[in-house]
């Protein structure tokens, strides 16, 4: 799920009771960044926020925080300390490795093969199986983050902004370490890119926040364009498709959350009319944008929210995902309120969401009523097994080192799974882009495997 995050409030702004709420790659898991750590809600059911951990050492005031699907791996950032990267076991409670950049990190981004940390002129690709460093891009200034990396598939595309005062944007495979394309996608900044799960497509949208447009990736063809409202301009802070690639959400800083419905613009021709007045109407707008000038009916041939879902007021900033929970679809918006809303949502018939459940994010956890809340003396018992990052990224033994770097590695066994993480001082870089031996080293460090 892709937020744009600016400056070192995170996603969700000032005056907030945390700085960053994100879903994880499957919509799945909730993390949430706050001024005194972070915490992680498990989406199995809607009818009970489990709060699967709740860290309470260190006090960290967490401006990023990331976790891989279902795994134990959590990505954090820190408000005090936004140039270190933490990559953390968070059952076992201790620090697998961390690192140390120039400038502080805006957004990471993670899938199974790569890890990339966003940072205002640079981005940094790391292997994620050893943390290896594999390549630096410097990009255009991107004081927000903007960027998004897809979640599977056999290539990991990263999308980022491509120059600062348009909306063209640049698709770079981060498999092959190659650019793509370049796409041209608007007009004005971009606020807003997220790929599908099989990432062929890609949407974006910009800073006006009118229009909404989805891409064919590798090739960049434009396939969709959907207008969110007339109105007014509005900052849009998050897209995101469903599993199945069908439908595409958005939020902003309104209080509507728009669901498009991604269907070919000619598979209505093999299939009956529908007589419904929404179709009806979208005929008849279809059929007399042909007399009006281009302008006009470039607007009215765009379509518009198949579903809408209308939360009870308006939030600085929101981050949104659709997700099958309980064998049901729902829309899922986190909002700078603090508050989990969860909406059903008919993929058959569309129109307005019925809101569901309402979960206060960071209300007191009341016993174990809310899931089981791991602290500090847990870590020091025998631990239970959890889901493994080992099959979760389906690690390799680590590789061999660059002559002349020292490395510590750690294994850890995870059930069945080995996890080995070699090679944590800076490597070589890769690639062919002089720009980037003009930044400076990396400094990592890896830790004993040891309770924090």
């Amino acid at each position: 799920m892709e937020t744009a995050q600016c400056g070192p409030e995170g996603p969700l702004g000032p005056k907030t009771g945390f700085g960053c709420a994100t879903f994880n790659q499957d919509a799945t898991s909730l993390a949430l960044g706050t001024h005194s750590g972070f915490r992680l809600f498990s989406l199995t059911n809607v009818d009970m926020l489990d709060c699967i951990y709740h860290s309470t050492v260190n006090s960290l005031d967490v401006g990023v925080v990331e976790r891989l699907y279902g795994s134990s791996l959590v990505v954090v950032v820190s408000a005090q300390t936004p140039q270190h990267l933490h990559i953390y076991h968070f059952k076992k409670g201790t620090e697998i490795c961390n690192y140390n950049y120039p400038k502080p990190v805006h957004a990471v981004k993670l899938n199974r093969q790569r890890l990339v940390a966003c940072l205002e002129g640079s981005l940094y690709i790391h292997n994620i199986k050893d943390m290896k460093l594999l390549q630096t891009l410097v990009v255009p200034s991107n004081p927000c983050g903007l960027c998004a990396l897809s979640s599977s598939g056999s290539c990991s595309y990263l999308a980022y902004p491509h120059c600062p005062n348009t909306g063209e944007l640049q698709v770079y495979d981060a498999t092959a370490l190659t650019p793509v394309t370049v796409i041209p996608a608007h007009h004005s900044p971009l606020a807003a890119l997220s790929f599908n799960t099989s990432a062929s497509r890609l949407a974006s949208a910009s800073r006006k926040g009118t229009v909404i447009r989805v891409f064919s990736i590798p090739q960049g063809h434009h396939l969709f364009e959907f207008r969110r409202g007339m109105k007014r301009c509005v900052d849009i802070s998050c897209l995101s498709f469903s599993p199945d690639g069908h439908f595409l959400c958005s939020s902003s800083n309104t209080e509507t959350v728009h669901v498009f419905r991604l269907e070919h613009p000619n598979a209505s021709l093999d299939q009956e009319v529908d007589s419904s007045w929404g179709s009806y109407m979208g005929r008849m707008f279809s059929a007399a944008s042909s007399y009006l000038p281009a302008p006009v009916s470039h607007m009215m041939s765009q379509e518009r929210a198949f579903a809408t879902a209308q939360l009870p007021r308006p939030s600085y900033r929101n981050t949104c995902a659709l997700a099958v929970i309980q064998k049901l679809p729902r829309l899922l918006v986190a909002t700078s309120d603090s508050i989990l809303y969860v909406f059903t949502f008919d993929p058959a018939e569309g129109g307005k969401c019925q809101l569901s459940h309402t979960h206060q994010l960071l209300e007191e956890l009341q016993g174990q009523s809310e899931g089981r809340v791991w602290e500090a003396s847990d870590w020091l018992g025998p631990v239970t097994p959890c889901p493994t990052y080992a099959a979760t990224a389906a690690l390799p033994p680590a590789p061999s080192l660059t002559p002349g770097l020292t490395a510590a590695t750690l294994t850890e066994s995870f059930g069945s799974g080995v996890f080995k993480l070699g090679e944590c001082e800076h490597p070589r870089r890769l690639g062919e882009d002089s720009r980037s031996s003009l930044l400076p080293k990396l400094p990592s460090t890896c830790l004993p495997h040891t309770g924090l």
